[in-house]
C-alpha cells in the first residue's frame, strides 16, 4: 500500500506538471512561432544565440539545485529529519542569490566579448537585456527545489505558466511594434528578450507564497526532533549533489554554445556559404529545433517528479517500489514521446511549411531527422533522472561527454560538406542522444541492483507507434491528392495537418487499449485511473 501511495503521489506531481507544460508549450508555441516568423531567419540566428548564452550562465547557476534540494529535502522528511529539511533551504538561498549576482553582472559587462564569440555581433544589446534574468532563476531555482522535495509540484507549475505568458505578452508585443518601427535586427531581438526577464522576476513573489505552504506543512508534523548539521556541512552536500548533475547539463549546453558557433563558421568556411547564408541556414534549423524540443518538454514533468519519489523509496528501503517507479516512469516516458517522435518524422513536411512562412525544403530535411532525435532526447532525460535519483548522478558525467564529443565531431565533419551543409547539425544531434541513451541504460543495468526492467517498457509503445506514424502520414497524403487546391495554402496545409494528427492520435489510443501496452494496474497511478480503465474495459 505504501509502494502504491507512493507512486500515485509521484504521477499526481507528474500531472501537475504536465498540465503546467501544456499550457506553457501551447502558449510557447503562440509566442515562438510568429516570432521567428517577424524575425526571419536571420534573427532568428541572433535570438537563439541569446538565449545559448543565457542557458549556459543559468546552467551554471541553477541547473543541478532544484534536483539537489528535491532530493534531499525529500530523503530528509522520509527520514524524519525536518529540521535538517529546512537548513537545506537557509543554506541554499543565500549561496544561490550571490550566484546569480555573479551571473547577472557577466553577463552585462561581457556581452560584447560573448556575442563576438558567438560570431554574431547583434546578440550584444540582447545578452544584456536578458542578465537580470539569471538572477530571477537562480532565486526561482532554489524555492522550486524546496517545495518539489515535499512531492509538491503545483510552485513549479504556477512558476513556468507565469514565466512563459508574461514572455509572450511582452515579447511578442515589444518585437510588434519594433519592427513596425523599422528598428534594427540588434534592437528587435533584445526586444524580443524583454518579456523572459519580466516572466521571471514576477515567478519570484509567487515561490515566496509557496514556500511559507511548505513550511506550514513542515509545522504540522510536529517539533522536529533531530539536530541539523552545521551551515558549511550542509553546503558541502548541497554542491556535493548538486555539482555533479550541473557538470552534467553543464556539458550539453556547452556542446549546445560550441555547436552554433561551429555550425556558423563551417558553413562559411567549409561549404563555401557567405556570413548573411549561414545566419539563415542556422535560423532554419533553430526553428526546427524549436518543435524539436516540444516532445521533451513533457517528459520533463516526470522526471522531476521521479527524482524525490525514488529517492525516497530508496531512502525508505522500499527497493521494490522504487523499480516500480522507475518502471513507471520509462513506460510513459515511451507512451508519450515515441509517437511524438515518429509523428514528427512523418509529418515533417506539413508541420514545418504550415507553422513557418515559405516553403523551405531544407526545414523539412531537419525537421524529419529530428523527429527520431526527439524521441531520444527524451530518453536520455529519463534514464539520467533514474541515474540521479538512484544516487549516480556522476555516471551523467560520463555518458555526456562521450555523447557530446560524437556529436560535435559529427557536426564538425558534415556541415562542411556543401552538400549536406547545415542537415549535418541534425545529424550530430540524432547521434548525440541515441549513444547517451544507451551508455546511461547500459549503467543503470550494472549499477542499480533494482533497475528497471527494460524490454517490458519498449515493444508494445514502439509497435503501436509505427502503426500510428504510417496511418498519419498515409492519411495527410491521400487528403493532399483530393484537395490538392487546399494543400497548396498555408492555411489549408495546417487544416490537413490538424486532420492527420487526430487520424494518428485516434489510432494510437485504440492500439495501446487494444494491444494492452497500457495495464489496469499502470492506470491506478493516474487520477481517476480505475474509473478510466473500467470504461475502457483495460483487464
Amino acid at each position: 500500500m505504501e509502494d502504491t501511495a507512493n507512486k500515485k503521489s509521484f504521477v499526481r506531481g507528474a500531472a501537475i506538471l504536465a498540465a503546467a507544460v501544456v499550457i506553457s508549450k501551447v502558449v510557447g508555441a503562440v509566442y515562438k512561432l510568429p516570432l521567428y516568423n517577424m524575425l526571419g531567419s536571420s534573427g532568428t540566428t541572433t535570438f537563439t544565440v541569446i538565449y545559448t548564452i543565457y542557458s549556459l550562465l543559468l546552467t551554471i547557476a541553477t541547473a543541478g539545485i532544484p534536483i539537489a534540494l528535491s532530493r534531499l529535502v525529500s530523503a530528509a522528511i522520509a527520514t524524519d529529519r525536518r529540521a535538517q529539511a529546512k537548513r537545506y533551504y537557509k543554506v541554499a538561498m543565500p549561496a544561490f542569490i550571490l550566484i546569480g549576482i555573479v551571473c547577472m553582472v557577466v553577463m552585462l559587462l561581457f556581452a560584447k566579448q560573448m556575442a563576438a564569440f558567438m560570431g554574431v555581433k547583434e546578440a550584444e544589446p540582447g545578452i544584456r537585456v536578458l542578465a537580470p534574468a539569471v538572477f530571477f532563476s537562480c532565486v526561482v531555482a532554489v524555492y522550486r527545489g524546496y517545495t518539489q522535495g515535499f512531492e509538491d509540484m503545483t510552485p513549479t507549475a504556477v512558476s513556468q505558466v507565469i514565466e512563459v505568458i508574461f514572455k509572450m505578452i511582452f515579447g511578442l508585443g515589444v518585437v510588434y511594434i519594433f519592427v513596425r518601427r523599422g528598428f534594427d535586427e540588434a534592437t528587435t531581438t533584445a526586444g524580443a528578450i524583454v518579456g523572459a526577464v519580466v516572466g521571471m522576476g514576477l515567478s519570484v513573489p509567487a515561490m515566496m507564497y509557496y514556500k511559507k505552504r511548505s513550511d506550514n506543512a513542515l509545522r504540522l508534523m510536529g517539533e522536529p526532533t533531530d539536530q541539523p548539521a552545521a551551515p558549511a556541512d550542509t553546503l558541502r552536500e548541497l554542491m556535493k549533489v548538486s555539482i555533479p548533475i550541473t557538470a552534467s547539463i553543464l556539458i550539453l549546453n556547452v556542446v549546445l554554445l560550441i555547436n552554433t558557433k561551429v555550425i556558423i563558421a563551417r558553413l562559411q568556411t567549409g561549404s563555401g556559404f557567405s556570413y548573411d547564408e549561414a545566419k539563415d541556414l542556422e535560423g532554419v534549423r533553430s526553428m526546427a529545433m524549436t518543435l524539436f524540443n516540444l516532445p521533451s518538454a513533457f517528459i520533463v514533468p516526470i522526471t522531476t517528479s521521479v527524482v524525490p519519489a525514488i529517492s525516497a523509496a530508496l531512502a525508505e528501503r522500499r527497493p521494490k517500489g522504487a523499480r516500480r517507479i522507475m518502471e513507471s516512469a520509462l513506460k510513459l516516458t515511451n507512451l508519450l514521446a515515441m509517437p511524438a517522435g515518429i509523428g514528427i518524422a512523418a509529418l515533417a513536411n506539413p508541420i514545418f511549411n504550415g507553422l513557418y512562412w515559405g516553403n523551405n525544403q531544407i526545414g523539412v530535411k531537419l525537421m524529419f531527422i529530428l523527429g527520431f532525435a526527439a524521441y531520444f532526447i527524451c530518453l536520455q532525460l529519463m534514464t539520467t533522472a533514474i541515474l540521479q535519483a538512484a544516487g549516480h548522478e556522476r555516471l551523467s558525467m560520463l555518458t555526456l561527454p562521450v555523447g557530446c564529443i560524437v556529436q560535435v565531431v559529427v557536426v564538425y565533419i558534415l556541415t562542411g560538406i556543401r552538400s549536406i551543409g547545415i542537415i549535418g547539425a541534425s545529424i550530430g544531434t540524432t547521434t548525440c542522444y541515441v549513444l547517451i541513451s544507451a551508455l546511461n541504460i547500459w549503467f543503470m543495468k550494472k549499477r542499480i541492483p533494482v533497475a528497471p526492467r527494460m524490454l517490458r517498457t519498449f515493444i508494445k509503445p514502439l509497435f503501436c507507434s509505427i502503426v500510428m506514424g504510417v496511418a498519419a502520414w498515409a492519411c495527410y497524403g491521400i487528403l493532399g491528392r483530393l484537395l490538392p487546391n487546399l494543400s497548396a495554402s498555408r492555411v489549408g496545409t495546417l487544416a490537413l495537418l490538424v486532420i492527420a494528427v487526430l487520424v494518428g492520435v485516434a489510432v494510437y489510443a485504440v492500439l495501446v487499449v487494444f494491444i494492452g501496452a497500457i495495464s489496469r494496474n499502470d492506470l491506478k497511478f493516474f487520477p481517476k485511473g480505475d474509473k478510466i480503465a473500467r470504461l475502457l474495459r483495460i483487464q
